[in-house]
């Protein structure tokens, strides 16, 4: 193997990886009796310096000599026929721009660049990283994974990152993960001065912890050098490889610049390396000065110069694996493994060309570079490992991603460890693998970190947006009554359907138990109880009246229409239990016929006995045609005429919009009422008003006969009664629509058991008492002539 090391100033541990994996990729060729078997590879090294008016200094070297002369060259003995460049994306081009005056083919082991891309400038430039197209989706979904919503951007400003900024802005969109700021590197060492200053501000305000930081190497390396500190944080960064800032022991010691996450190309590991690697001393390639000074610091030796270099003190079996992670790295890089595909890629590409020379020739004939050119495009290829490898950039596969983790330990040793992997070929979904138990964040912990602009929000809450913020910031507002959101961060609650209800937690739906103005229940049983008194007390009084209906007050105060008035009070008291228990159709229909047909029976009845006893006064006045309507009965045909009213309306009633079952599910938290719906309003209060018109006329009538002369006159008793029934039922209507639920039923079950009491007491609570402890009273003496206050009356006894 030919091997030439010409103007190294200085070599880092990392790029001195490359130059062992190109040299180990030409041994291996060389090795090799199938590829290139009458040749031998071999290479020469040149250090580029990374500062623009110095980059071109080593390739006019190589091109010229040590005159740098253009155009010409003192360097026979050369016979290059590709040049490989570094990571360096703006290097690569500056070099290129030289390189493509001599049509010299140039392989880039660094990340595919899109300015390198465009052929028109760089036709003869090829680029073995693979595509990049999924690092932005890799990226948000290890957001997505870790549930990282708020997230801080600092992007170079260069192509590279002008690319990734709208890839990584629609990826984050597509997963609802917000930007919490965004900054562009600069290219001038100047403006990344007081732009390092900008960003350490906005880091430090910013709620944000977790960033992404992308862009050439080479612009994070001037940024670190003049304002290393603004790294230095408990924030989380995630970056690429390429972006890799470990490079500095010094940042290390200090022990507070962590980069948790990086994402680099997955690759096969290539069989040999590292045995390689572990091999490598200074006896072997004496003319390496970078390993011999490596060895020199590292493992305290001296040498003694005679004929050869002999190396004296060293520890035996010193080896580069033992050098601590951050000054040298055994396993293979995603760019040596670049270098390694890119110098198979020269050899696969001149054996074609060699054996195309040799069948149209029959002799080999020294290569020039430019007539490799066609098959190096055209050049697809298995590597030793096995993987397949496209010079071509349409044919190119998108690439696979370790996800790497840094473990630091004091005095700048540190670790990377692969944590994770994301391929674009696995179903979505199930793309990205990753351990986080493996994962250390900060130093001794594997603490998650978190990094949202508002707190999830858990069952039982929506997500309010803020104003003016970005969709990630949001306000938790409880759901509503009867409504449940029973995961986070939901943009809505849910109602639940009529027969659930929202949990106390407003994160569940839960049978409502069904309730109703049952038996069983105090209310009720409260309500029965005096339905039943009442109906047994009526019945006890109508008794008292039969068994002395041959007495004056019973007999003067129309004993029929007292019959009939206590008989329908009984069933105004009884048709108050058909609102108690579980209502159905026919329950439904009946309280509401029913009530209203009792009721305009003992209403109409009050008005008949009012009617009965102005007639009869009036009867006593010679001439008058009143007495003719007394004898008649005529009062007695109020009752069936205000009857057949009544029950018309309510057949109206029943045939346009009767009664039904109902449930109400908003009276009650957590339970379904079940109630009569009346149907129509109108018909209802059309019932209701009728009864109000006959107790309105029983009212007036008796008001204006409560003084005519009459020792058993209850025209008083009966305006009294009126009164309280009138009283009763107007309250009723105010109280009926502020009530719901159960209430509702036993406020109307309260108004008949009410207005009825109202009749009967008011009506035969006098009567009874001297029927039963005031007999003299009730006696033929009544009759007789009393002087009272100097004026004679007349006593007249009805006895109709």
């Amino acid at each position: 193997m030919h091997m030439h090391i010409r103007n190294i100033r200085q070599v880092h541990s990392f790029n001195y990886q490359l130059i062992l994996a190109l040299a180990f990729a030409v041994e291996e060729i060389n090795k090799n009796p199938d590829l290139l078997p009458n040749m031998t590879l071999g290479f020469d090294i040149y250090n580029v310096d990374f500062r623009v008016w110095s980059t071109l200094d080593s390739p006019f070297t190589w091109l010229s000599g040590q005159y740098k002369i253009p155009n010409y060259t003192c360097m026979r003995e050369s016979n290059s026929v590709a040049v490989l460049t570094g990571i360096s994306g703006r290097t690569s081009a500056q070099i290129g721009t030289l390189l493509e005056l001599y049509r010299f083919p140039q392989l880039t082991c660094g990340p595919l660049d899109t300015v390198l891309s465009d052929k028109s400038k760089f036709p003869s430039l090829y680029q073995m990283a693979p595509q990049d197209k999924s690092l932005a989706i890799a990226m948000v979904s290890l957001m997505v994974h870790f549930n990282w919503n708020w997230v801080g951007l600092v992007i170079s400003l260069d192509e590279s990152g002008l690319w990734i900024i709208p890839e990584l802005r629609e990826e984050m969109a597509k997963n609802r993960v917000c930007v919490a700021f965004e900054h562009v590197i600069p290219s001038t060492i100047l403006t990344q001065i007081f732009s390092s200053l900008i960003i350490h501000r906005e880091i430090n305000n910013s709620s944000a912890n977790i960033f992404i930081i992308y862009g050439d190497n080479e612009y994070l390396l001037n940024l670190r050098l003049y304002f290393g500190q603004f790294l230095m944080s408990s924030k989380v960064w995630l970056m690429t490889s390429q972006s890799d800032l470990s490079m500095s022991r010094r940042y290390f010691m200090l022990g507070s610049f962590h980069v948790p996450l990086m994402f680099s190309h997955h690759h096969p590991d290539i069989s040999g390396f590292k045995n390689y690697v572990r091999e490598i001393n200074p006896s072997k390639y004496p003319e390496d000065f970078y390993l011999a000074r490596l060895w020199f610091l590292s493992f305290n030796c001296s040498y003694s110069e005679s004929d050869c270099i002999t190396w004296e003190n060293c520890p035996q079996d010193a080896s580069l694996e033992w050098l601590p992670g951050h000054i040298f790295e055994m396993a293979m890089s995603e760019e040596s493994y670049n270098i390694y595909n890119a110098v198979y890629a020269v050899a696969h590409a001149l054996h074609k060309m060699l054996l195309h020379q040799t069948e149209g020739n029959g002799k080999e004939m020294v290569p020039s570079p430019a007539q490799l050119h066609p098959f190096l495009k055209k050049t697809q290829f298995h590597n030793p490992a096995g993987d397949l490898v496209i010079l071509g950039e349409k044919e190119k596969l998108e690439a696979e991603y370790d996800i790497v983790n840094i473990w630091n330990f004091p005095e700048g040793l540190e670790i990377k460890v692969k944590v994770g992997l994301f391929s674009p070929y696995v179903p979505h979904g199930h793309q990205l693998s990753i351990s986080e138990d493996m994962i250390e964040w900060t130093i001794g912990t594997t603490e998650t970190p978190h990094s949202v602009c508002s707190e999830s929000c858990g069952p039982g809450f929506r997500k309010s947006p803020q104003e003016e913020k970005a969709a990630c910031c949001f306000d938790c507002i409880p759901c509503l009554q009867d409504q449940i959101s029973n995961g986070t961060d939901m943009e809505q609650c849910v109602k639940c359907p009529d027969h659930l209800y929202a949990s106390s937690e407003r994160n569940q739906c839960l049978l409502r138990a069904e309730r109703f103005l049952a038996h069983g229940e105090p209310l009720g049983m409260a309500l029965a109880c005096m339905a039943l008194c009442f109906s047994t007390l009526t019945a006890a009084v109508l008794g008292v009246f039969v068994k002395y209906q041959d007495t004056p007050i019973v007999k003067a105060n129309n004993r029929a229409l007292s019959y009939i008035l206590l008989t329908s009070l009984i069933f105004c008291f009884l048709c108050s239990l058909l609102f108690i228990g579980r209502p159905n159709t026919i329950t439904c229909i009946l309280q509401q016929v029913t009530f209203g047909v009792v009721f305009t029976v003992a209403v109409s009845t009050v008005l008949a006995k009012t009617v009965t006893v102005v007639l009869a006064f009036k009867a006593t006045s010679p001439g008058r045609r009143m007495r003719w309507l007394l004898v008649s009965g005529a009062p007695n045909f109020i009752i069936p005429i205000c009857i057949l009213i009544q029950m018309t309306l309510c057949g109206v009633w029943l045939g346009t919009s009767p009664p039904f079952v109902d449930t109400d599910a908003d009276s009650e938290h957590g339970h379904i009422i079940i109630l009569c719906n009346t149907g129509s309003l109108t018909a209802f209060y059309c019932v209701l008003g009728y009864l109000g018109a006959l107790a309105l006329a029983s009212f007036t009538v008796a008001f204006l006969a409560r003084n005519l002369p009459d020792t058993f006159n209850e025209a008083k008793f009966l305006t009294f009664s009126m009164l309280v029934f009138c009283s009763v039922w107007i309250t009723f209507l105010l109280v009926y629509h502020s009530t719901k639920g159960k209430l509702m039923v036993a406020v109307e079950i309260f108004s008949i058991l009410a207005s009825s009491a109202g009749l009967l007491g008011c009506i035969f609570a006098p009567k009874c008492y001297i029927i039963l402890l005031k007999s003299d009273r009730n006696s033929l003496h009544g009759f007789r002539d009393k002087q009272i206050d100097g004026k004679i009356r007349f006593k007249i006894t009805l006895c109709v």
